[in-house]
């Protein structure tokens, strides 16, 4: 029997990528809508956002966006692609959860998850555990959007119907919906410095509720320190970033056995590889080819098609989304 990712890869789901100059031509000769940095409105206070038919309210920091923090502060607003991809992610007609790559035993890592905590919110409900990780300035606006709405139900993404999100300003805060959720309480926040801090050491940030799918030998299961499911929702558009941006992943990645399509039948491991999802806004492409060249040393990288990606994300909408298997580390 072929392993979920096998079946995954030998699907019309996606297209592998081997040449990072031909990829950035290819994505970057479509017609591309004029959406400046992306942001949703980087003045608003806060923002009424629909996913799912579930409706959030994210708050955010202009200020601090405006400040001159030391580190950057893209974090502190909400970006447009995000809303689209936690749509996407937490529909259960994606093929991540079709082929089982994706269930409610994973346990699912974020880098650079920004204030907004959308992903998190969107994606949470249906999983184990959610790790949500970034800068130390980003912790307090994204607590307060987890309390925020903390009520939102879960009904959108059971109902396995993608809706398309929506966003508006807002000029107060208001929780939305009546029934609890247990979202918030299988969420968690850390830092992590992608040049100083170490991967490895992330699982022991998850609260105990999920301790025994996150590394204790229980019932003579092999310990995993690592992740079903490691995102990121536009973490690249500065090539300062890219080297350590694509360290981190590999990192996170091998923290479970590499993909090696030659022993995907006869490994001893019970582990499924670590699947990477990479989203972001198509803005410069050289930046882009810089992190598929630095990316394709690391990773066997396959493009995702417009047949699984739908409307909202989808070849000429302005937004990129690959999926990564890390290599043998050599």
């Amino acid at each position: 029997m072929h392993p979920p990712i096998a079946d995954f890869l030998g699907s019309t789901a996606c297209e592998e990528v081997t040449d990072a100059e031909e990829e950035a031509f290819l994505l970057f000769s479509l017609a591309i809508p004029t959406t400046n940095l992306g942001f949703v409105d980087s003045r608003a206070s806060s923002l009424d956002v629909t996913i799912s038919g579930n409706e959030y309210t994210v708050h955010q920091s202009p200020t601090l966006l405006s400040s001159s923090r030391a580190g950057g502060t893209t974090g502190a607003v909400l970006w447009k692609i995000t809303p689209r991809f936690a749509e996407w992610i937490s529909s259960p007609t994606n093929p991540l959860w079709t082929h089982s790559l994706l269930s409610s035993r994973s346990v699912v890592a974020e880098l650079g998850c920004g204030i907004s905590a959308l992903v998190a919110l969107a994606l949470a409900p249906s999983v184990q555990h959610y790790l949500a990780t970034d800068q130390e300035y980003v912790r307090r606006v994204f607590r307060t959007n987890l309390d925020t709405n903390a009520s939102v139900t879960s009904a959108g993404s059971a109902s396995g119907q993608q809706k398309g999100s929506k966003t508006r300003g807002s000029s107060r805060s208001t929780s939305k919906g009546k029934q609890p959720s247990r979202t918030a309480s299988n969420i968690t926040f850390t830092t992590l410095d992608w040049e100083l801090d170490q991967p490895e050491l992330l699982k022991e940030c998850i609260e105990s509720q999920s301790s025994g799918h996150a590394g204790e030998d229980e019932g003579g299961e092999e310990e995993d320190p690592g992740f079903d499911l490691l995102l990121s929702c536009d973490c690249i558009y500065n090539e300062a970033l890219v080297a350590p941006f694509v360290r981190t992943c590999a990192d996170i990645c091998r923290l479970r056995p590499a993909y090696e399509p030659s022993s995907e039948e006869t490994s001893q491991s019970s582990l499924q590889p670590t699947v990477c999802i990479v989203a972001q806004q198509q803005r410069a492409p050289e930046v882009f080819e810089t992190w598929l060249r630095e990316t394709l040393r690391e990773f066997r990288v396959w493009r995702l098609s417009d047949e699984v990606l739908g409307d909202g994300l989808q070849g000429g909408t302005g937004y990129l989304v690959h999926l990564l298997l890390a290599r043998e580390k050599s």
